[in-house]
């Protein structure tokens, strides 16, 4: 029987089960943390913050430290933390220390989106940063990391007052850094990543509200939304939460239409709530599924997912970017172990087999962010490897047992 580094080729079963695929996740995990490892800024500890790395692994000269970085970063190493990678603990405690010494705005509240050095360089209010702190604040208390409920705490109190919306039981996005608003802008992309904060932070607290409140988001875009939608869910919105089909923002982080990408990572969060509520005979599976299936339709002919698409389903944006593939893994990882069927098996061995080729930089590790026409790296909306965030979980949630608790499940596997 033939095999690769990825596992058995012509094997019967699941991949995910199988020794060889699993020690080629380990491995692609473990070379992830490697690369991302140079992250950290050497400064003193005045100043500390994180680089973004170059395609080669060296630090960018930009001093730019944006909070989705800072976060995201924490978010990954804590899950490191519990894989039992070496060192992975000083970039959490890093990351954390500057979360509070440089993000947080201690004049006006909040955490502010962009820094240099002490200087405040993007001083906007964005939910979208404000979640992820709270998933970083979540992972590092997984983590068991000492100033972890500081700053849950802190956040929580932020985004219940400021963000939260109880009307339609949603996240408000975005204020200057003094609060006042700047748009009525309203955006699913803020909301989902909300989902997985107050997920997270469910599952390192035991707090009720934060399982309330991922319900009430997933149950606007899940059970309101998407099925209205044809299982796609529109990005952006009016300030009464009725769609703005005009709206055309930021080409990487507002994109217009829809995005499919997206619709793998809620399908995924869908299945973790569920599992977290204790599985309620409420039809999440399906509509998680109904979801995920839909936004598979969007793989093009050269491999890879049409980074958005029109309302109608047809392609937009043919850009072809990393995460919606490491997404995509997720998801059908998560379907598979729920209720798999053939055609999971097959998505997953695609996914994985066109990342191989296309997207993992076995040369020096981490993945290329978007590729060129002719399927080659290429640098338009990218610079440099943005993060570890994407690629790293596509490595290590297959590897859990569960749809939920993936920290529990990591530190399980590295006893």
């Amino acid at each position: 029987m033939p095999h690769t580094h990825l596992g058995p080729a012509d094997a019967p079963g699941h991949w995910r089960d199988h020794p060889a695929h699993r020690n080629f996740l380990r491995a692609e995990a473990a070379r992830q943390f490697a690369f991302f490892a140079a992250s950290p800024r050497r400064y003193p500890r005045a100043a500390p913050g994180f680089h973004v790395l170059g395609h080669d692994g060296a630090p960018l000269p930009d001093a730019l430290q944006e909070l989705h970085t800072t976060t995201r970063l924490v978010h990954s190493y804590a899950l490191g933390v519990a894989a039992g990678v070496a060192g992975a603990g000083e970039i959490v405690d890093q990351g954390m220390e500057y979360l509070w010494s440089h993000h947080r705005d201690s004049r006006h509240g909040g955490y502010v989106w962009g820094t240099e050095g002490r200087k405040v360089a993007d001083g906007r209010k964005l939910a979208y940063g404000h979640v992820f702190v709270l998933l970083a604040g979540a992972s590092a208390k997984l983590a068991g990391h000492p100033d972890a409920d500081r700053l849950i705490g802190d956040v929580w109190a932020v985004l219940d007052e400021r963000f939260w919306e109880e009307g339609p039981g949603l996240f408000a996005d975005e204020f200057n850094r003094d609060w006042t608003p700047f748009s009525t802008y309203r955006g699913m992309n803020a909301n989902m990543h909300a989902t997985e904060a107050l997920l997270t932070a469910h599952e390192a607290t035991g707090e009720a509200v934060f399982l309330d409140r991922a319900g009430r988001i997933l149950d606007f875009f899940l059970g309101r939304m998407a099925p209205a939608e044809g299982w796609r869910i529109p990005e952006h919105y009016h300030a009464d939460w009725t769609p703005d089909r005009a709206y055309a923002g930021n080409p990487m982080f507002r994109p217009a239409g829809t995005t499919p990408g997206h619709s793998f990572e809620f399908g995924r969060l869908a299945l973790q709530w569920w599992d977290l509520a204790g599985r309620p005979e409420d039809g999440t599976p399906d509509r998680a599924r109904a979801l995920i299936d839909t936004a598979l339709q969007a793989w093009l002919p050269e491999g890879g997912f049409a980074y958005t698409l029109h309302f109608d389903g047809r392609v937009d944006v043919a850009n072809r970017y990393w995460w919606p593939v490491t997404e995509a893994i997720g998801a059908i990882a998560a379907l598979i172990k729920l209720a798999p069927r053939p055609a999971d098996e097959v998505w997953y061995r695609r996914l994985w087999t066109f990342a191989d080729a296309r997207l993992i930089d076995h040369a020096r590790g981490g993945w290329f962010p978007e590729l060129d026409a002719a399927g080659r790296p290429a640098a338009t909306q990218f610079h440099g490897k943005p993060d570890i965030y994407h690629s790293v979980q596509a490595a290590l949630f297959p590897l859990v047992p569960g749809l939920s608790h993936a920290a529990r499940g990591l530190a399980n596997l590295a006893d």
